[in-house]
């Protein structure tokens, strides 16, 4: 059986053409499962000059012009074989619409395309999508980048201690999301790992102690990554634990060898991470793929 039943997609009507349509239709086709279309309308400030009458009519009227526009997008959808049903309404809180659509029709995943803010726009609004990723009760696809609607290359994004891993459940949910939609698309599954011991640059300045207590550490981590990589069964050839920042080494590495989604997990930040985001948060804007959250 496959691991999607149903597929729930976000998209806006407005636009003539939409990646991430295009994805979710790919996967819906390949895993058999159903797609529901939730298309939102952002409420038009235009409107707002009109008498209450005439803004009723002109809101229904503009509604209905797109509705038919976006039908006959679903219509070949349906002629591609792929069960679809749709929806075209206003959305008068978007993070709030959504989440109201999720819990009641309880997709197995949640699709939509990443929405570029601004460094600058980040420092004082919380972007839509990360307001998804802290607060969706299901797995989180996020359309971007340039690749296969189909991915080819699948890339499960873990992190690992030197001693056992706090997030080893998370690790685990990671790897088999991963494997699963590689499995469903016929694509190949890498294991990457980001060895960040910014300390172990001392060695240059006289810290030798604290060099070799680096080299210990990074030693005993890729140990314990090489354990989990055995444990799922991923070839040596896909196994991939390199040093850096995660947000440096998991973007340089899916533009390197042209990954197609980044499998990651998502925690509640907190505190100041909660300002500034989490390294799954930032990813969405510095890797040419998509990202699909755990």
């Amino acid at each position: 059986m496959s691991q999607y039943q149903r597929l729930l997609l976000i998209t806006n009507p407005l636009l003539r053409q939409s990646s991430g349509l295009n994805h979710a239709a790919a996967l819906a086709k390949a895993s058999g499962a159903g797609l529901h279309i939730l298309a939102l309308m952002p409420s038009l400030k235009g409107l707002s000059v009109l008498e209450e009458g005439n803004r009723a009519q002109a809101r229904e009227r503009f509604l209905q012009e797109h509705r038919q526009m976006f039908d006959a997008q679903v219509d070949n959808l349906r002629s591609r074989q792929i069960e679809v049903t749709s929806q075209v309404v206003w959305a008068q809180d978007l993070e709030r619409d959504i989440l109201q659509h999720v819990a009641e029709y309880r997709p197995d995943l949640l699709i939509k395309e990443i929405e570029q803010v601004s460094p600058f726009k980040r420092a004082f609004f919380t972007p839509l999508d990360w307001h998804l990723l802290r607060h969706c009760p299901v797995p989180v696809y996020l359309v971007g980048g340039n690749g296969y609607v189909l991915p080819r290359k699948v890339v499960a994004a873990v992190e690992v201690t030197d001693s056992e891993s706090a997030d080893s459940d998370l690790n685990e949910r990671i790897i088999r999301q991963a494997n699963a939609l590689a499995i469903q698309c016929d694509a190949e599954l890498h294991l990457v790992s980001a060895c960040d011991l910014s300390a172990a640059y001392l060695a240059d300045m006289g810290g030798l102690p604290l060099a070799h207590l680096t080299r210990a550490m990074r030693d005993d981590m890729q140990k314990a990554f090489l354990h989990l990589a055995g444990r799922f069964g991923v070839p040596s050839e896909y196994r991939h634990f390199i040093d850096g920042h995660p947000v440096n080494v998991l973007s340089g590495f899916a533009e390197e060898r042209h990954a197609d989604v980044i499998v990651m997990g998502r925690v509640q930040p907190s505190g100041l991470s909660k300002l500034l985001g989490s390294t799954t948060e930032h990813i969405l804007y510095q890797v040419p793929c998509c990202v699909l959250a755990v």
